[in-house]
């Protein structure tokens, strides 16, 4: 940013000012909280987090400097958490991506692995698994689980993409089989405890963006 463009001193102060008042207005609703939805919190803490991130802004471009806290949220990746204060279920939503990167490994280990459950097969499942993709990887996600195959990937001929963790607080654990046929379509942003990202974009990030950002570790609010 050019000097011109840069914020005042004046600026940025009177932005700490109004992060001061935002959390002067954040624990009076607090205090005074009615409820577990209570709005006015909701309210307060959505200008508390507009107001720190206002002046993190502004203290980097002005000063080359941050603030050394997160507001859940202020960066927009996540909404204000609107789950209950005392969660008595627990849902976590994974997606992990991979890449088929060696396609002739993951035929020979999944063969592999089809021979050691029933025996040599030139015309069944081994024999499938051992020439289409497809067969291959439902022999390897069917012996292995999830963590298993993050963990040994390569082994598998697989090369990891992005992927994310939300743990997602319930008021009560969903009855047996009752969101089987859509696992994923109630998924609720307001709802994540916190979440974990992994991406490849987080190492760019670092090595063109030395004023904070979150890590490869996750985004968790």
């Amino acid at each position: 940013m050019s000097d011109a463009a840069q914020p005042t001193a004046a600026e940025v102060r009177a932005a700490a000012e109004a992060v001061k008042a935002a959390l002067d207005r954040h624990l009076a609703a607090v205090e005074r909280r009615t409820g577990d939805d209570d709005t006015a919190v909701y309210e307060a803490f959505n200008a508390l987090a507009a107001a720190a991130e206002g002046y993190d802004e502004l203290l980097y471009d002005r000063y080359d400097e941050v603030t050394p806290f997160e507001i859940p949220g202020a960066d927009g990746a996540l909404p204000p958490y609107a789950g209950p204060d005392e969660p008595h279920a627990l849902s976590l939503l994974i997606r992990r991506d991979y890449a088929v990167a060696e396609p002739q490994r993951l035929l020979a280990q999944a063969r592999r692995v089809a021979e050691i459950d029933g025996g040599p097969d030139t015309t069944g499942p081994a024999a499938r698994a051992g020439v289409s993709p497809l067969a291959a990887l439902g022999v390897l996600f069917g012996e292995f689980e999830p963590d298993e195959i993050a963990s040994r990937h390569k082994e598998f001929g697989l090369e990891e993409g992005d992927s994310t963790l939300w743990v997602t607080a319930a008021g009560e654990l969903p009855e047996p089989g009752e969101w089987l046929n859509a696992p994923f379509e109630h998924a609720d942003p307001e709802r994540i405890i916190c979440r974990f990202d992994v991406s490849a974009v987080f190492d760019e990030d670092d090595h063109h963006d030395d004023h904070g950002g979150e890590g490869a570790d996750g985004s968790g609010s």
